[in-house]
C-alpha cells in the first residue's frame, strides 16, 4: 500500500491522480494507523519550510516517520518541499528540518551574468543523472520535468546527489540515501516522465 502523507502542504490530488494513471491506488492520510501499514510513503509539499515542519509536528508525524524510515526501512519519496524537509535546515525559515540528509536548503543566488533569471525557477527543465538508481530506470539526461521553486538543496555528502539541473548554475534536483529519495521537481506535473518516475518508485525502489 502506498500512502501519500497529508500534512496540509501538498497538491495531494495531483499525485493520487498520476498514480491512478499507472494503475496504482494510493491512500492519502495523516493517521498513524494508516501510515504504519504503508509499504511505501510519499511526502509531497508546496509552500514554506517552517510551515511544513510545524504541520508535521502538530500532527505528531515526525517520530512516526523517523520510525518508518530508519527502523522499518520503508522507501519514502519526497517531492519539492518534501525533499527540502529531509535536510538539516533552510534559509527560508528558522525551524530545523527532519535532518535525514547531511544537507541544507538555500535560496537561488545568481551572479551578475545570470541576474536576469527569474525566481522562482519555473517550467520544464532537464536533469543530469549523476549516479544509477532504480528511480531513474530507463531514463536519461533528456528526461524533462516540471519545476516550481525558489530554494534548492545543497548536500554536504556528494554521494547523496542523484541528479543535477542547470538554472544559472548546477543545483541538486534529486537525492538518494538508501531508502530515502527526494526530487525537487514535480513528477505529478511532468506527464510521461513523471509517470515513469512514479512507476519506478512503486515497482523498483
Amino acid at each position: 500500500m502506498i500512502c501519500v502523507i497529508d500534512y496540509g502542504m501538498g497538491n495531494l490530488g495531483s499525485i493520487v491522480n498520476m498514480l491512478k494513471k499507472i494503475g496504482v491506488t494510493a491512500v492519502v492520510s495523516s493517521e498513524s494507523s494508516v501510515i504504519n501499514k504503508a509499504e511505501k510513503l510519499i511526502l509531497p509539499g508546496v509552500g514554506a519550510f517552517d510551515n511544513g515542519m510545524k504541520n508535521l509536528e502538530e500532527r505528531n508525524l515526525i517520530p512516526l516517520l523517523n520510525a518508518k524510515v530508519f527502523q522499518d526501512r520503508i522507501p519514502i519519496l519526497g517531492v519539492c518541499l518534501g525533499m527540502q524537509l529531509f535536510t538539516q535546515h533552510s534559509e527560508e525559515g528558522q525551524l530545523p528540518g527532519l535532518g535525514w540528509l547531511d544537507a541544507k536548503t538555500v535560496r537561488f543566488k545568481f551572479d551578475q551574468e545570470h541576474a536576469h533569471l527569474k525566481i522562482p525557477h519555473m517550467g520544464w527543465n532537464t536533469i543530469r543523472i549523476c549516479q544509477p538508481n532504480p528511480i531513474f530506470t530507463e531514463m536519461d539526461n533528456e528526461s524533462r520535468f516540471y519545476f516550481v521553486h525558489s530554494y534548492h538543496v545543497i548536500c554536504t555528502d556528494a554521494s547523496a546527489v542523484l541528479a543535477e539541473t542547470q538554472y544559472g548554475y548546477n543545483f541538486t534536483s534529486a537525492v538518494a540515501k538508501e531508502n530515502i529519495i527526494g526530487v525537487q521537481f514535480h513528477p505529478e506535473k511532468s506527464h510521461k516522465f513523471g509517470m515513469k518516475l512514479f512507476r519506478n518508485f512503486v515497482e523498483l525502489c
